[in-house]
């Protein structure tokens, strides 16, 4: 990793074995009254065909995602920032003006930080709030706090401008598919799409458990104690998480995504395979078959980020960070100027796919 062993990086064994020992700690359930919960552990992708994956890639647009939804981002936006409140309306703004029947939320709350109490505003959007399961894709919209150097500010670009830029595109781009979520009846799964973006990843000073995840510890507790569906006994928000898809250090070239977690591996090989049969199908721009970015080979050190919260309540998680970091990782040169435009798009099509066969739409 970029800057050598990061206090992020944790032992994977410590980890795993935390969340084998929950008893279904996303729980506090009875026993026989679990059943729509682990609807996630049998659910099945619906492939899409070859014509289906060329609308994909036809229909994302790499320009209009960076005019529209990128550079507005590409700002300082450490929490409490005049730029975080600004980044915040306008991912608010994009997703409003969409076809499909979103519900925004936005998580408010002050928690101590090493400056003293600071305001941090998660952003909640959900397609049926009401269905019971929800696939997540989630990524942090903050920047890390730096003084500012010869006139430079940190922006953030991989970390995590570009993430957030990538999941209003897939909302734009599939707004269509999505659009016919709002209706659900019995001859649909009750299943929809919810995306998270984390307010106060970053650590203010030195990460810690206390300094980083300000907005995911917050929302994870939050979820975890408010009943789903609305008037359940029994279950949850997080009861209600098939898969949380966690975005993060993501628009550098050439990056690689390692699989962390062996109980999401096989939606790890969706990933791999979607990408390679847009390759196969000449739908991916300068890519080659051996310079892939998922590669499933065996499961490393768990990186802190906004999904550990989660996990340790035992929601299932794909962690989609590039590791090793991409060498402008918290400097200054993490800005547009550094992104690979052709990397990003490459990355939208296959995360859109996957969407779309997730949601068997």
């Amino acid at each position: 990793m970029a800057g050598g062993r990061d206090p992020r990086v944790v032992d994977t064994l410590h980890l795993l074995l935390l969340v084998a020992v929950l008893p279904l700690a996303v729980r506090g359930v009875r026993r026989g009254a679990v059943d729509w919960t682990q609807e996630k552990n049998y659910h099945q992708p619906a492939l899409l065909n070859v014509s289906s994956l060329r609308q994909v890639a036809e229909g994302t647009s790499i320009s209009e995602m960076w005019q529209n939804d990128l550079r507005p981002l590409l700002i300082e936006r450490y929490p409490g920032s005049p730029g975080s409140f600004a980044a915040r309306q306008h991912i608010m703004q994009r997703i409003q003006r969409l076809q499909a029947d979103w519900v925004l939320e936005v998580d408010t709350f002050l928690s101590q930080t090493p400056y003293g109490y600071r305001s941090f505003s998660n952003i909640i959007s959900t397609l049926n709030p009401t269905a019971k399961r929800h696939l997540v894709l989630a990524c942090h919209y903050d920047s890390k706090y730096f003084p500012h150097w010869d006139h430079r500010v940190f922006v953030g670009a991989t970390d995590s401008a570009v993430p957030c830029a990538m999941m209003l595109e897939l909302a734009r781009a599939l707004d269509k598919q999505l659009f016919s979520l709002k209706n659900i009846s019995d001859s649909r799964p009750d299943l929809s799409l919810q995306l998270i973006f984390f307010d106060g990843e970053e650590a203010f000073h030195l990460w810690s458990p206390q300094d980083s995840l300000y907005g995911s510890r917050h929302l994870a507790s939050k979820m975890a104690s408010t009943p789903h569906p609305p008037g359940a006994r029994d279950t949850n928000q997080l009861h209600g998480m098939d898969l949380l898809v966690l975005l993060d250090l993501i628009g550098a070239p050439y990056p690689t995504f390692p699989n962390f977690f062996p109980n999401t591996a096989r939606w790890f090989g969706r990933l791999e395979a979607i990408e390679h049969g847009l390759h196969e199908l000449g739908l991916l721009k300068d890519h080659s078959s051996e310079r892939r970015y998922f590669r499933n080979y065996g499961y490393g050190g768990v990186i802190q980020d906004d999904h550990i919260p989660f996990l340790r309540r035992g929601v299932p998680v794909l962690h989609l960070i590039s590791s090793p970091f991409p060498e402008v990782w918290h400097t200054m040169d993490d800005n547009e100027e550094n992104l690979d435009r052709t990397t990003i798009d490459n990355l939208n099509k296959i995360l859109q796919v996957f969407v779309l066969e997730y949601l068997h739409l």
